[in-house]
């Protein structure tokens, strides 16, 4: 089960060229990004995770599934009136494998999306990335073609994972991690672990001295000189 899990999040894409897996930058900065999927039944937020983030106020992204938004519209709506904190397009229904839609029902899942994330937020998605991250040339150019930019992560830390406790996602992060990264938890209720690894993941990096960064504005302008924020200045 466990292979499986991470077999699904770490999906063949590195190879296609339309897909951002990091920062093209050799600053040491990282990239914070959740997703929060919902396919079926509704799922909601993992109130640990908001709680972490309340009290380290970083710049983050939620690749959020259209029905996700629709079902926690009044979070996301307060969430994306924070600082450095987007919502992104991460399909209406999350597809288990868009290589296997039609490019109509593709195009279907990312602008339902997208309406639904302008209605809560009253900002359109820029950003898009996958389920599972299973994609291939077809379906790369068919959501290229919406106007979005692909973003997904050059290495998985697998926290739906219930197994993968959070001692092991910290000291996995510590190890992977290199200037650019863009890291990708669950924000949705699967990462078993996460809302207990986050505080030391945070610190564990802030104190090799990588900076958070906002991703929408870091992928438009890479970052060439890093500053670590002060955490007396939070």
């Amino acid at each position: 089960m466990i292979s499986s899990l991470l077999l699904l999040l770490a999906a063949p894409t590195s190879e296609l060229a339309d897909i951002v897996t990091r920062i093209p930058t050799r600053a040491p900065v990282v990239a914070l990004t959740f997703d929060a999927c919902q396919a079926g039944r509704t799922m909601h937020f993992d109130e640990g995770i908001l709680r972490v983030l309340r009290a380290h106020p970083l710049p983050f992204t939620v690749f959020a599934s259209g029905r996700f938004v629709r079902d926690n519209a009044a979070m996301i709506a307060t969430l994306s009136k924070l600082p450095g904190v987007h919502i992104e397009n991460h399909s209406w229904s999350h597809p288990a494998d868009f290589r296997l839609l039609s490019d109509d029902d593709i195009v279907r899942e990312v602008a339902l999306a997208d309406q639904e994330i302008e209605r809560v937020t009253g900002r359109k998605p820029t950003l898009f990335r996958f389920p599972g991250g299973y994609a291939d040339d077809r379906v790369v150019a068919v959501v290229g073609a919406t106007g979005h930019r692909i973003v997904h992560w050059r290495w998985a830390e697998g926290d739906p994972a219930r197994a993968i406790d959070a001692g092991q996602l910290v000291s996995q992060t510590n190890e992977r991690t290199r200037p650019g990264d863009i890291l990708i938890l669950h924000i949705n209720g699967r990462g078993w672990h996460t809302a207990e690894a986050l505080p030391a993941l945070i610190d564990g990096l802030e104190s090799r001295g990588y900076q958070f960064v906002e991703l929408e504005s870091a992928l438009e302008a890479p970052p060439t000189v890093a500053t670590r924020e002060s955490k007396k200045d939070r």
